[in-house]
């Protein structure tokens, strides 16, 4: 580990950053040099939190007491600014609060200094520390006889290094089409927003209404009229002269908006907060996979039951009890408490019982118990056969980012604003983009219980969030074109069976080899330590890919900036218990479970 290379400098650099920081007395006898690649001009923010891609109006949808902690809280970051900063980033010191959630430009400032403090502080240990702003990595050259990785720059560099973490975060690749008013994704945020002067006054379109939707709802709305609060607390929407046919239409095939912001009991997620390494293990099935539907039963039901008795649902902790019932209808069941012939009437109902939630500081215990029995079983997710790999991806994590993705209040009233002011809409359905054009508009089509129709939108915004990076897209050729990087293929525990029950599986996705089927997924493969894999299942020691963005196929549930710092605490545990042993840990993950029982963070 001489020469050490991270590719990335946001949320997940930061957090592996701080973690080799925890234990730098182990590893300033490994380290020499550490070398921070970043496309960007900026360092140590992310994508989500950088200037050049969002605005003062995005807000963040995680507290300070939610982020795992860096050199300072978030919280003690704000009280440390003066008032002439923060009244650039819109906060009033006196209103700041460990459970309030603020604009994603204030967490990137804090990011950033926090970055900056821990590089210092790696500095003071000895450790040569090279930041390379604006300096893409467009390739990686793997010696694997000399155990070497060279980077090539967009600056026609070659750097070689001992080892290198991959932490990049989003990738958009979809490239918009602005003739046809197509856009890929609203980012950067300033692509959508009407020049000075002007305004987009027609109806825009988004794909999606989510948290990402919102930042383009939150965005254009401010630019094209005013929010007052009357006298009475309320909420009211004012369109601006010339902008009195601007509108927003959000398409959702659900027809869902997210759950609001609740007080949460621990909010910080643990791996192990319910029940042990050895309950994971008593839920295998006779092939030794780990069985969702036992995980459910064996591990989930217990701390649900009591949690929807603390919360006095006492119907579904009762539902809970009937041996017959499955997560596929425990996923439904909790679905339909959340839909609504009118999506935002919904919003407003549940703002009460939120808002009750966060003023009293009473906890929503079935959300929190939910979330961490799914974030644990994310971190055992290489167990699972691919037939419960689909079930998570397909049923289960739809109903999760609806749950989790809580939107903050301050959000959910200007939503309500713009509903009252006919300003807002939502339509159920699938949205299928068709290729004919018709006067520079993006033309639809919305498929919504067997019935289609088609619209045209001179503005339209995919706002469907990261799409699965596929071993195509990953951005590193030379070692998908030596097959040091491939994509994960996950046997199937009864495939037949499988087939018997799902009548529309992918058969492009399905691979026969070593008397088995495989279901290929996105994203890349590594191990439980994340050191890539290569095409005979063998890992690349010195290359550790801990970004999000390549890891869904064998991660499904990436809980935002906590399971980034998750993540790079179980690479740097690795590395310290490699040094430890004095000899390379295998990375798989009955290996890896003993650094998650071990470690009190996890």
């Amino acid at each position: 580990m001489k020469n050490l290379a991270i590719i990335g400098s946001g949320a997940t650099s930061i957090y592996l950053l701080k973690h080799i920081l925890d234990n730098i007395e182990v590893l300033k006898k490994e380290i020499l040099t550490i070398s921070i690649f970043e496309k960007s001009y900026i360092l140590g923010m992310g994508m989500p939190y950088n200037p050049e891609t969002t605005d003062l109006y995005n807000l963040s949808n995680i507290s300070s007491e939610e982020l795992p902690k860096l050199q300072i809280t978030f919280e003690e970051w704000l009280l440390q600014q003066n008032q002439k900063s923060l009244n650039k980033l819109g906060i009033k010191k006196e209103m700041i609060s460990k459970s309030e959630v603020y604009n994603r430009l204030a967490l990137g400032q804090y990011l950033q200094n926090q970055y900056q403090t821990i590089l210092s502080n790696i500095k003071f240990e000895n450790i040569t520390v090279n930041e390379l702003p604006h300096t893409e990595v467009i390739d990686i050259l793997y010696d694997n006889e000399n155990k070497k990785a060279t980077l090539i720059t967009n600056h026609n560099e070659e750097l070689v290094f001992n080892k290198v973490i991959v932490a990049t975060g989003h990738i958009w690749n979809e490239k918009d089409n602005i003739l046809q008013g197509y856009y890929a994704s609203p980012w950067p945020i300033k692509k959508i927003l009407p020049k000075e002067n002007t305004f987009h006054n027609y109806t825009i379109g988004t794909l999606g209404a989510s948290l990402s939707a919102f930042d383009v709802v939150s965005s254009l709305s401010r630019r094209h009229g005013n929010f007052i609060e009357d006298k009475n607390g309320n909420l009211k929407y004012i369109s601006n002269k010339g902008a009195e046919n601007f509108k927003i239409v959000m398409h959702s095939v659900n027809g869902w908006l997210p759950h609001l912001q609740y007080e949460q009991e621990k909010p910080i997620r643990q791996i192990y907060r319910h029940f042990s390494k050895e309950d994971i293990y008593d839920c295998f099935d006779r092939n030794g996979f780990l069985r969702i539907e036992n995980y459910f039963n064996k591990c989930c039901l217990k701390p649900l039951i009591e949690a929807f008795k603390k919360d006095n649902l006492f119907e579904m902790a009762n539902k809970l009890q009937d041996s017959k019932y499955t997560i596929k209808d425990f996923v439904n069941d909790m679905s339909k408490r959340h839909e609504y012939e009118n999506a935002f009437e919904g919003m407003r109902l549940e703002m009460k019982d939120s808002k009750k939630s966060i003023e009293n500081k009473k906890p929503i215990h079935w959300k929190e118990v939910i979330d961490d029995l799914m974030y644990t079983l994310n971190f055992h997710a290489e167990l699972l056969p691919a037939e419960d790999h689909l079930l998570f991806h397909q049923n289960i994590m739809p109903f999760l980012m609806n749950v989790i993705a809580a939107m903050p209040i301050p959000s959910a009233r200007i939503l309500l604003a713009l509903h009252d002011a006919n300003k807002i809409e939502i339509i159920k359905g699938y949205v299928t983009l068709l290729d004919e054009t018709t006067n520079n508009k993006t033309k639809i089509k919305v498929t919504h219980n067997e019935k289609e129709h088609i619209l045209e939108y001179q503005m339209f915004i995919n706002c469907s969030g990261q799409p699965p990076v596929t071993v195509d897209n990953y951005p590193f050729p030379s070692l998908i074109k030596n097959s040091y990087v491939v994509s994960p293929k996950i046997p199937f525990s009864n495939y037949n069976a499988y087939v018997k029950n799902n009548d529309a599986h992918e058969e492009k996705n399905i691979t026969y080899r070593h008397q088995n089927h495989y279901y290929i997924f996105p994203g890349i493969n590594v191990d439980s330590s994340y050191t890539i894999l290569d095409k005979n299942n063998q890992p690349i020691t010195n290359i550790h890919d801990i970004s999000f963005t390549h890891l869904t196929g064998l991660r499904p549930y990436s809980y935002g900036l906590q399971a980034c710092s998750a993540t790079s605490e179980i690479l740097v545990s690795s590395w310290i218990k490699a040094i430890k042993n004095e000899e390379p840990i295998q990375g798989n993950i009955e290996e890896i479970v003993e650094i998650y029982a071990e470690n009190p963070h996890l």
